[in-house]
């Protein structure tokens, strides 16, 4: 066994490209894992700045030098920043000021709806199991609404941190475009001379998550126009702060969809109670997200991330759990760059897998 083990290290950890890629890998996870938090203005940056990138390069196809290619972009993205902030914020802000208002009421109908169950359904739920239920839910709002009162107390500080980030984040993402070559060199300058492997790895990922962010992005705008109108044909309560986090939840595949469920029966079923209306409303979202899944998803991101649903399911509870809410947002890119590391290790080993379309199968030695 020890020689074994051995015998593996002198094979791998001999080949300088290896190590190199292995240390700049181990390097890059504990400056995330410690730093992440504070550098989340950069992070955010980097993720816009790879999402205007695409629309400088296609100014650029014609014959318009980078910087005024920059600038137009540039300008366009504090443009909609604008409207975002002008337009956008207020109005769900104020859908979010009446839910917070009308939160106790939803409770008082759950309750009164569940104490009816006994006398409608007697074979199948007991007056006992209700006060079980109830006084799960009791405690479990109550401790709800205690966060949103420390949210709420804690808001000069958010206020603060808004402001940090729509000063920074800009800043941030104009330099990002306008010196995206001499960052790039700036960074490859201190790697050592053997890095092939490594620069193998930035070019697979750095294609595949470019595409995989504007491609999210533009599903994002699709999904909450798509739920917006949909709601307010419906004339739903909330259809704007409905639609914008049924948008964002396609960052958190399978799990955003089936999380906002809840929200969307809560508001339904205290707006309409159990009725046709209800179902609608249940049938509409279950609608709009088997499109997503089925046919938006997959229009926009061909071939972009081909990774099981398993290991999309692991990447999020993972990296969920490490990084919090950035983890689940970055699961994908991060479940991305071990695919490509795992690829391109077994390229450089001579080694190549019996399916070119799944990775995770059984790898065998090229003939």
């Amino acid at each position: 066994m020890i020689n074994f083990i051995k015998d593996w290290l002198n094979r791998h950890f001999s080949d300088p490209q290896m190590v190199i890629l292995g240390v700049i890998l181990v390097l890059g996870f504990i400056f995330f894992f410690f730093l992440g938090r504070m550098l989340a203005p950069m992070l955010a940056s980097i993720v816009i700045a790879y999402l205007l990138d695409g629309m400088v390069k296609s100014l650029e196809r014609f014959n318009i030098p980078r910087i005024a290619a920059v600038i137009v972009v540039f300008l366009f993205f504090l443009a909609t920043l604008f409207f975002i902030i002008i337009g956008l914020l207020p109005l769900v802000s104020r859908q979010i000021g009446q839910l917070i208002q009308q939160f106790p009421g939803m409770v008082h109908a759950i309750q009164a709806q569940l104490i009816l169950l006994p006398e409608k359904y007697p074979d199948f739920v007991s007056a006992a199991q209700i006060r079980t239920i109830l006084g799960y839910i009791t405690s479990e709002f109550t401790g709800l609404a205690q966060k949103l009162l420390s949210v709420w107390l804690a808001s000069v500080m958010h206020i603060i941190m808004v402001v940090v980030y729509l000063i920074l984040v800009p800043l941030l993402v104009f330099f990002f475009l306008k010196d995206k070559d001499l960052i790039i060199d700036w960074i490859t300058g201190f790697l050592p001379e053997h890095r092939g492997l490594a620069i193998e790895v930035w070019r697979d990922v750095n294609e595949q998550i470019s595409n995989y962010v504007r491609g999210k992005v533009w599903e994002i705008i699709i999904v909450w126009a798509a739920t917006y109108g949909t709601f307010s044909y419906l004339k739903m309560e909330y259809s704007m702060l409905l639609g914008l986090f049924t948008g964002l939840s396609v960052l958190i595949p399978y799990i955003g969809a089936t999380v906002m469920a809840f929200p969307v029966a809560l508001i339904a079923f205290f707006q309409w109670g159990i009725g046709s209306e209800f179902a609608y409303a249940l049938i509409a979202y279950a609608i709009i997200q088997a499109l997503d899944g089925n046919l938006l998803a997959p229009l926009l991101l061909a071939g972009v991330v081909n990774l099981h649903p398993v290991a999309v399911i692991a990447a999020v509870l993972v990296f969920g759990g490490l990084w919090g809410i950035w983890g689940l947002f970055f699961a994908i890119p991060l479940a991305t760059l071990f695919h490509a590391v795992i690829k391109a290790w077994f390229n450089h080993y001579g080694l190549r897998l019996t399916s070119e379309d799944d990775s995770n199968k059984v790898v065998e030695k090229k003939a």
